[in-house]
């Protein structure tokens, strides 16, 4: 489990993230797909763990985020939750599991939270989704909203383009934050969109803005873990606004190598790694088997 925190934090919980917001103290988020990257984000000190549809391609190798299921994403959820201690956790509901209806949101909303043991539930879309976000919140379910650049209708929007750089889309930016906040979204993601658009629309809001490529006037940040932790080989493209905080390709690589190397000249595992047995235990087993015949 390695090292425990010095000191147990108390849970996050939706009055605590109210509380950082109305201080003005940033709202730390990061995403995780298993036991290992929860367990690592909940020691570190993450207000928010998000257990992002992005697993599709992080830890799944899939092409984008529309190709995983809602049983993928539980599965995920409950790995999890499992290595969560403080953190207040969120998974998004994945393509498929919402559009259909508000009665299939809430059913979907139900599942991830009872099956994956996560508190809130996110659902990218505006104005056009805000009464299935309404619906999910009358179920007694958390949301967390996502406008601006969604990834799962990445294909209506012509790729991973940057939203509202024209007025236009800026003022539809502002609707969309609106409409989710009047459905009782508790938090409302923000991504790629010019810093002043979302510095305005957070100012104009009455809940949390978490901002993804939105630049530092929000209310907090995310990223995703693998990609500020550097778990990939350098080539791999990454969003502008990513930095990388770490290189856990080049140590995993450095560390691998090294073992490989020495299992090639038999110096590993060296006798400080094998389980030793007394001399005259081995004396008299070698005796034993000096008779013993092959069967």
């Amino acid at each position: 489990m390695g090292a425990a925190p010095t000191k147990a934090r108390k849970k996050v919980t939706i009055t605590t993230l109210r509380n950082l917001y109305q201080k003005g103290e940033p709202i730390a988020m990061l995403t995780a797909h298993d036991f290992p990257s929860a367990h690592v984000a909940d020691a570190a000190g993450m207000d928010m763990i998000l257990v992002g549809d992005s697993l599709a391609m992080v830890a799944l190798g899939m092409e984008d985020t529309s190709e995983v299921t809602l049983d993928d994403m539980i599965l995920h959820c409950r790995s999890v939750s499992r290595a969560v201690k403080s953190a207040f956790t969120v998974a998004d509901l994945p393509m498929g599991s919402y559009e259909v209806s508000p009665e299939q949101a809430v059913q979907s909303a139900i599942r991830i939270i009872k099956e994956g043991r996560v508190q809130a539930v996110k659902i990218e879309g505006g104005t056009e989704i805000a009464p299935t976000i309404k619906r999910v919140t009358t179920a007694g379910i958390p949301v967390v909203a996502h406008i601006g650049l969604t990834p799962q209708r990445q294909n209506a929007l012509g790729g991973f383009r940057v939203q509202g750089k024209f007025a236009a889309g800026a003022v539809k930016l502002l609707q969309d934050a609106y409409a989710v906040q009047e459905a009782g979204a508790f938090m409302v993601v923000l991504e790629a969109m010019p810093p002043e658009v979302a510095a305005i629309i957070t100012k104009k809001l009455q809940i949390p803005t978490i901002g993804i490529g939105a630049g530092n006037g929000c209310s907090g940040q995310v990223l995703v873990q693998i990609d500020m932790s550097g778990n990939f080989p350098p080539g791999r493209f990454l969003p502008k606004f990513v930095k990388q905080y770490a290189n856990v390709w080049a140590e995993a690589m450095k560390g691998i190598e090294q073992y490989r190397a020495e299992v090639k000249g038999r110096e590993y595992p060296s006798p400080e790694y094998t389980y030793p047995i007394a001399k005259e235990e081995l004396e008299e087993f070698e005796r034993a088997i000096e008779t013993e015949q092959p069967k």
